[in-house]
């Protein structure tokens, strides 16, 4: 039963479903989950170094820092971007209710700027993951699942 315990080091632990190795009603504990695909723990712990050594990998470090490099400065801007709308929104009332054209003053057009900016960004976010990650993600993808497979002895 040491084997089948929790391994805090992996990196997708979760919490046991409830019911898991409670009492059954006779005081004993329930059985153990088996294994997916009947594998034995040393095939899931091969597996899972696999996965580990793929996070340590170069292309997964690189395809990790481009996705951080475009998504921290993104998405900071945008958040500025908000609050300066809600701030002014809320603290300069004057100045979004100046016209501009008609009935349409700066706070309108502040606001669609907004929602305008909301697909600008989606917009760069689609074309910067097609141009400098997905192609290196899904190879690493395709060989990580290729190295699973070795790590189980071809069952997947």
């Amino acid at each position: 039963m040491a084997s089948r315990e929790v391994r805090y080091e992996d990196p997708w632990y979760d919490a046991l479903a409830s019911g898991w190795g409670e009492p059954d009603g006779t005081g004993t504990p329930a059985r153990a989950v088996p294994a997916p695909r009947g594998e034995s723990d040393a095939a899931a712990l091969r597996a899972r170094d696999v996965y580990l050594e793929v996070q340590r990998s170069e292309a997964f470090q690189e395809v990790r820092g481009r996705y951080r490099r475009f998504v921290v400065p993104a998405g900071a801007a945008f958040l500025v971007w908000y609050v300066a709308y809600v701030v002014t929104a809320t603290t300069a009332p004057g100045l979004m209710a100046r016209p501009v054209v008609g009935a349409v003053n700066v706070g309108m057009l502040a606001g669609i700027g907004q929602f305008l900016s909301t697909f600008l960004l989606t917009w760069g976010y689609a074309r910067h993951a097609r141009l400098r990650r997905d192609r290196i993600a899904l190879e690493l993808r395709w060989n990580t699942q290729e190295l699973t497979r070795g790590a189980r002895g071809g069952a997947s």
